[in-house]
């Protein structure tokens, strides 16, 4: 088992390296707002023992409605912004893809930029769950895709009937927990919903979702806790997130 907390460093640190879901690229949806910011998140996450951050702005109809050239001129200047201030980090670029009707356009067009490993990262709507959404994922997985559900415990319509959540990922969808979730910053039913996840060995990858520096100060006093000491003994050596590759 990996040494959990470094507890030489100031900072306690997270067991695993890869950050598979953060909004740290600047200037293309509610993350980031500028370049400035963007550093200063992706420092914040590096500060926490992340070596790799794949990178997943939104891509959500209406709201922020990116292309994969909108996301790659914006990945092209941030990385060269990195490279200026110095960082050792590993960076890719990917999104988070809400299932909606502009995703369906994008996906026809074939418009996804994937994480490493074919890995695409989907959103649902929270107030509903779209019909043929596991047909989708279904056909994903016939094109070489592996769909990851982003933040499940988030979906109340999950939480309220979990008989759900072992259905769908028999069906070989992965899912990625929010850390921030087992903090209860989105309430006691949200982080109710994530421990059981955990508890139940359904979750695959752990994600930041950081937008914002307050994120990561709630992350960090979170990362010094007896829960996540709990939480992280039941999720060391089952999450994937360092060899998406």
């Amino acid at each position: 088992m990996f040494n959990i907390f470094r507890r030489n460093n100031k900072d306690v640190k997270l067991f695993y390296h890869t950050d598979v879901h953060c909004h740290i690229l600047p200037g293309v949806d509610h993350g980031a707002k500028n370049i400035q910011d963007g550093i200063e998140l992706l420092k914040a996450d590096m500060g926490m023992g992340i070596k790799r951050v794949i990178l997943t702005p939104h891509v959500t109809s209406e709201t922020f409605e990116n292309t994969p050239e909108t996301l790659n001129a914006a990945f092209a200047i941030f990385k060269e912004a990195v490279k200026e201030a110095g960082l050792d980090v590993e960076l890719h670029l990917s999104a988070e893809y809400r299932i909606d009707d502009y995703w369906q356009k994008e996906y026809a067009a074939g418009h996804v930029i994937p994480m490493p490993g074919n890995y695409v990262l989907l959103e649902n709507s929270f107030a509903q769950e779209l019909i043929g959404s596991e047909q989708m994922m279904f056909e994903l997985r016939c094109k070489g895709y592996y769909p990851i559900l982003a933040h499940p415990e988030r979906y109340s319509y999950y939480g309220h009937n979990r008989e759900r959540y072992e259905k769908m990922h028999r069906t070989n969808v992965k899912f990625q927990l929010n850390i921030l979730s087992l903090t209860g910053y989105y309430g006691h039913s949200v982080q109710d919903t994530a421990r059981w996840l955990v508890k139940q060995g359904l979750v695959d990858m752990i994600g930041s979702d950081i937008h914002h520096l307050e994120h990561v100060e709630i992350i960090k006093d979170y990362l010094r806790s007896k829960d996540w000491r709990k939480m992280a003994e039941k999720l060391d050596g089952r999450i994937i997130n360092d060899s998406v590759c």
